[in-house]
């Protein structure tokens, strides 16, 4: 049994809909951080299990000093200690997950991958208490933070779903259409995590809609106070046919009461993280926010880091790529590293180096998709592409300038040639630098063929359009839930 407590946290309860004094005000919609959206319910439960983590930092001293006779001391003096604590422990529930879509919706999916993020959390501050050789983070204090760090932040989830509920708080939408892109919103509606409710359809021709609930707009004569009446928060215009049907004057009204108007493309970009290939156009992408020319300090900031992460990468993990480059030899015959040309930055190819995890003879009869429990495949080559050991050396590629650390995964020029024939703006994603990590790769599941290609394709638009070091971050973060839940490794 799950308790979902998707929308758990918002500003202004359904409820306070209903005071005519209350009718004016509408609830915030998602922030936009550094040019990346991120549901203002997500922002603020992260608020409160600071709040809750600083909390049990502190108790846990308390106890502990407590425990063995000694004067606790100011709080002043715990300060650092305590958003030492807090910090390590939310970024560790960061990349594990834990303010994914699937832990908002169950109790017992969040609750597993808590007690992963505090485990992890425990060993990384007494690992850097060891290299520091301090007493700031002493074990005892640590385990008792670590068992009231997880039962705080299970029964803030349990209150906080249980009352409020999963719709108390989500974003009232009025959407102008009644055809296929008004279905596909009523279905994202309807998902556990969305974070909008759609509270009317109008139908802005004749004929027979899509949407059978909707509401001719010959049937409401003032649009813009049937806005103000139902609270709309946004107004999403979803119509089939644009050319000449365009409600000019009702958007006019409705824009200049306060409300905000989205059009189906970009809100689409915004609620899923993607770029939907089905309705986006040249228009669009041109003047659409995004793929900014001010990336030159990102840019720089970007490559600083590359290498520096792929030095400190490669000197840290040497011993486990010649562990493993030894064991991939006494496996199977052949090499242990192999090299493959790839479509790097700008459409132009290089070479990437991985161990090998594929019999020599894989591709004998020319260049093939990985499938799921691919034969090819050897028993050592299975172990390291699970756990991305194989992918280690690309670190390589990393400092020579070839890749990044995030970007789109860099596919062979005889699938790149295919698919640009086949998907729309494939050659748009060769706009930034190939990485190891990207946000195709956290977001969708491994896949091997044009329409896995074309979803991926989705993520990695939105990527290089909305690209700062803040989403580069979350990626880098959000890869540790990938590795450790095994999530599209093939």
């Amino acid at each position: 049994m799950s308790v979902r407590f998707t929308d758990i946290l918002r500003f202004v309860p359904k409820a306070c809909s209903l005071a005519p004094a209350a009718r004016s005000y509408r609830p915030a919609k998602m922030i936009r951080l550094f040019k990346h959206y991120i549901p203002h319910a997500v922002i603020l439960l992260w608020i409160v299990d600071i709040i809750l983590l600083l909390m049990a930092g502190e108790l846990a001293w308390r106890l502990r000093a407590d425990q063995i006779g000694v004067a606790p001391g100011l709080l002043s003096d715990r300060t650092w200690s305590h958003a030492g604590f807090a910090l390590v422990m939310t970024t560790a529930m960061i990349s594990v997950g834990v303010y994914g879509a699937d832990a908002l919706r169950s109790l017992r999916f969040a609750g597993a991958r808590l007690l992963v993020a505090i485990s992890l959390g425990i060993i990384a501050l007494s690992f850097l208490d060891f290299l520091i050789a301090g007493e700031h983070f002493w074990r005892s204090t640590l385990a008792y933070g670590m068992a009231l760090g997880i039962a705080s932040l299970i029964i803030n989830r349990i209150i906080l779903g249980g009352l409020l509920g999963t719709s108390a708080f989500r974003r009232r939408v009025l959407v102008m259409g009644d055809g296929l892109r008004a279905q596909r919103l009523r279905a994202l509606s309807e998902r556990p995590e969305s974070g909008f409710a759609i509270v009317s359809f109008l139908s802005m021709k004749e004929g027979e809609p899509v949407v059978e609930e909707s509401i001719p707009r010959g049937a409401i004569h003032n649009v813009s106070r049937f806005v103000e009446n139902l609270g709309i928060s946004e107004v999403v215009l979803a119509l089939e046919e644009r050319r000449n049907s365009l409600p000019l004057k009702d958007l006019l009204r409705i824009k200049t009461a306060g409300v905000h108007v989205n059009e189906f493309s970009s809100f689409i970009e915004r609620e899923t993280g993607r770029v939907d290939l089905d309705t986006v156009n040249p228009s669009w992408l041109i003047f659409s926010d995004g793929f900014s020319s001010g990336r030159m300090l990102s840019s720089v900031s970007k490559r600083v880091f590359d290498i520096a992460a792929s030095v400190a990468l490669l000197v840290l993990t040497a011993p486990v790529i010649v562990l493993f480059a030894l064991a991939v030899k006494l496996d199977s015959k052949g090499p242990a590293f192999f090299r493959q040309t790839r479509v790097g930055l700008f459409g132009q190819n290089f070479d990437v180096i991985k161990l090998r995890s594929m019999r020599t003879d894989a591709e004998a009869d020319g260049a093939k998709w990985a499938s799921k429990n691919d034969p090819r495949v050897t028993r050592i080559g299975r172990f390291i592409r699970k756990v991305r050991i194989d992918e280690l050396p690309q670190a390589w590629s990393v400092l020579k300038g070839e890749m990044s650390f995030v970007g789109p995964r860099p596919e062979r020029p005889e699938f790149v040639a295919d698919l640009e024939d086949q998907l729309p703006y494939y050659a748009e994603r060769h706009m930034v630098k190939p990485g190891i990590t990207g946000w195709a790769q956290i977001n969708y599941p491994y896949g091997a063929s044009i329409e896995d290609s074309r979803h991926k394709l989705e993520y990695d638009l939105y990527y290089a359009k909305n690209y700062t070091p803040f989403l580069d971050l979350l990626i880098i973060l959000q890869t540790l839930r990938v590795v450790l839940w095994h999530e599209g490794a093939r």
